[in-house]
Formats: structure tokens, sequence, C-alpha cells
């Protein structure tokens, strides 16, 4: 079975920069960029566990399932 990719989206219009994503991505997926606002290191390290998006009080993060690149032709 393929590994799922997810895709993370931040609206940053929303984003107040609290840090409860970074603080709870378990696999630092997303880290504290400048000025301490999240910062997406690497979409390939999401697992889609969806913390981040539950516990935004700005409803700022979507995750996403996106399209694999090695699906099998």
């Amino acid at each position: 079975m393929a590994k799922k990719n997810f895709e993370i989206n931040i609206d940053f219009k929303f984003c107040k920069s609290c840090g409860i994503c970074y603080w709870i991505c378990p696999t630092h997926a997303i880290v504290k960029g400048e000025l301490e606002a999240p910062k997406i290191e690497n979409n390939d390290k999401c697992i889609g566990c969806m913390q981040c998006a539950n516990l935004c009080p700005d409803f700022a993060i979507n995750i996403v399932e996106s399209e694999s690149a090695n699906l099998p032709s």
C-alpha cells in the first residue's frame, strides 16, 4: 500500500501566529518560522492526523490529500 500524501494549507489572513500548530505537529511538518508564524517545513512529513487543523483557534489550516506522484501505471 502506498503512503498517502497530504498538503498543508495555511490561510495567513486568519492566522494569528499562536503557535499551536507547530507545537502539536507530531512530525514537525509545520515549524516555527519568522516572527513565530507557522512555516510549512515539508509537506511530505505530514501524516494527515489533522491535529493542527482541529486545534487551530482561527480555522486557518486546511489539510487535503494530494495526488501521489508514484501511482502504479
